[in-house]
């Protein structure tokens, strides 16, 4: 059984008994107006998701405020992830995960009414604190303005005795980084007089989104600098694995800000059956997947692939990404912040790079080759301007070997055909000469026709009434051909239209016009719903000539050793993305 397997955030419930004056939800934590019970939600999802081969491998609550929830509520849920981790065990662990416990994301101030349930079931705790913990007295209070530090720290020590995981984690704004001197020693303070091992534990760099003009992102020079400090002050401490481990590895590359298209494999699902892309996106039109009562499993996975891929390029791609030799482990960064601060990569870089560089992470040898293949499958830009630079300069290029052969002239003209998809047009290119690079998104309903220029059946033809417009379909699915065993897209359908049926169709003074509609429709199935799938177009003649050219011409075989012809890229959707 081939199953997908996802990182599932659960909110029970949206209501939060704290009030922090930063809180990214602002009015949203509030409880739930929706008659679904907190398990309710979630054991209808998670039927949903295997029916449809999608296994949840790691589930986590999130809130608001998953200790809001009344005793009953909380021990059912944790009751029903550790029941769910049991009978999934070998798949789970086939797969190459491993198991867990149930985990909280908590503000820890309610903890100590379930901490009966955390035992039981031996649940993993990720606590939040400010960092100076006098900013903490500051920012982290009740919705009625009072302060929540002792309280959450004796609550801390209600889980001394209990083997379970616990940890904390602490943003950092410009705000704390002014208090730097504080942090370095509230840390040792925690670490000293609490059962918490501070070498667990993890610092997030903040954005100022949604914080009411309150907190302000550091600049990265100062995250460098608050970086080194903590090297500088803990560096061969017994807090030594905690500064070069945990504390900073949300910037290394096994986050999830370091996917290609995080929409593959994270989701956050509300307990009214919303599905967002994460704590980040959540309550965020552009980061909205669907319903999970509503939509369908394949509707919510297209939608979150297709909405990264288009958060990603909203941002261009940044010309420094491409020579850095890091790109293949930050992948630019996650797209959320990148738009809020409307830039091109990630707003951690230099950390980033200096991260790397501390833990031995080598820049990538075949770089040029990873920024092809990234382009290719995460940018809208046109991934030829970065096809990786050929080692042997003595044979001549496409260019020259076609200024040298009239006969290729049509093979790779920009004047012969368009596609007209509803009201848009777009003029053909050949893909191994273009220099823009369009991707278009095409639907059952949508109208496509090719216009192809009427001399074209004539072009390197004796007998043009034997001679059609030959249509390639390809598939963005990757697949390995033949005895050079080369990965390339898989080839899905050609079809020949011949000069008769064009002549009676429809046409004007210089084109033949051909409806392609239901040809694209008839394949739907075959599609590639992760990347971009392929249309060529050219005569049976002009095709013919091209691999005869290839037989020939050892050099040209060589130019152009990828489908040469005028094309265009396109996502296949049945269903229109929702806002």
């Amino acid at each position: 059984m081939n199953y997908k397997f996802i990182h599932l955030l659960y909110v029970p419930t949206m209501a939060c008994n704290m009030g922090c004056k930063y809180c990214y939800l602002e009015d949203n934590t509030v409880d739930d107006k929706t008659s679904y019970k907190p398990l309710e939600t979630l054991e209808f999802a998670i039927k949903k998701f295997k029916k449809s081969n999608v296994v949840p491998f790691n589930i986590s609550l999130h809130g608001g405020e998953v200790t809001t929830l009344s005793k009953n509520d909380f021990h059912d849920l944790i009751k029903y992830i550790s029941e769910y981790y049991c009978k999934n065990k070998k798949i789970i662990t086939d797969a190459g995960f491993k198991i867990g416990s149930p985990h909280i994301k908590t503000n820890m101030y309610n903890l100590m009414n379930h901490i009966e349930t955390i035992k039981e079931y031996n649940v993993s705790i990720s606590g939040s604190l400010d960092l100076p913990l006098s900013l903490h007295e500051e920012y982290r209070v009740t919705k009625g303005n009072e302060k929540t530090l002792k309280r959450i720290l004796d609550n801390i020590e209600l889980l001394r005795d209990i083997p379970n995981k616990k940890k904390v984690s602490a943003t950092i704004f410009k705000e704390h980084y002014d208090h730097i001197d504080e942090i370095v020693e509230d840390i040792k303070f925690l670490h000293k007089n609490t059962c918490l091992d501070m070498n667990d534990f993890n610092f997030m760099i903040g954005f100022d989104y949604n914080s009411n003009g309150l907190l302000h992102h550091m600049s990265e020079k100062e995250q460098v600098a608050f970086y080194k400090r903590m090297h500088k002050e803990f560096d061969g401490t017994d807090l030594d694995y905690g500064v070069n481990g945990p504390w900073f590895d949300e910037f290394g590359p096994d986050y999830c800000t370091n996917c290609n298209n995080c929409g593959e494999k994270f989701f956050l699902l509300e307990r009214n059956g919303d599905i967002y892309s994460c704590v980040r996106g959540q309550k965020n039109p552009d980061y909205y997947y669907g319903n999970i009562y509503k939509d369908s499993v394949e509707e919510v996975l297209n939608t979150a692939r297709n909405k990264i891929f288009i958060n990603h390029n909203k941002q261009p791609f940044s010309d420094e990404c491409t020579k850095c030799g890091y790109l293949y482990l930050c992948k630019t960064g996650c797209p959320f912040v990148k738009n809020n601060y409307n830039i091109s990569k990630s707003y951690t870089c230099l950390l980033q790079k200096e991260m790397y560089k501390d833990r031995n992470y080598n820049k990538d040898e075949y770089n040029d080759e990873f920024v092809y293949d990234y382009v290719s499958n995460m940018r809208l830009e046109d991934n030829e301007k970065y096809y990786p630079n050929r080692k042997n300069g003595d044979y001549p290029s496409l260019e020259e070997i076609i200024n040298l052969d009239s006969n290729l002239k049509y093979i790779y003209d920009d004047d012969s055909f368009k596609l007209r998809i509803d009201n848009s047009e777009y003029k053909l290119s050949s893909q191994v000469l273009k220099k823009s690079r369009d991707v278009i998104y095409i639907t059952p309903k949508s109208k496509v026709e090719i216009w192809m220029k009427k001399h074209m059946i004539n072009e390197m033809c004796d007998y043009p009434e034997n001679n059609s417009l030959y249509i390639m379909l390809l598939s963005g699915n990757l697949v390995t051909y033949g005895d050079e065993n080369r990965t390339k897209q898989r080839h899905v359908a050609t079809h020949q239209i011949y000069k008769g049926v064009l002549d009676n169709g429809l046409q004007d003074d210089e084109y033949y016009i051909y409806d392609i509609s239901n040809i694209i429709k008839e394949y739907k199935t075959e599609y590639s719903e992760e990347l971009p799938n392929n249309i060529f177009f050219t005569t049976s003649s002009l095709r013919d000539y091209h691999y005869l050219k290839q037989k020939n011409n050892a050099y040209y075989h060589i130019a152009a050793i990828n489908l040469p012809f005028q094309n265009i890229e396109f996502y296949y959707i049945d269903k229109e993305l929702k806002k």
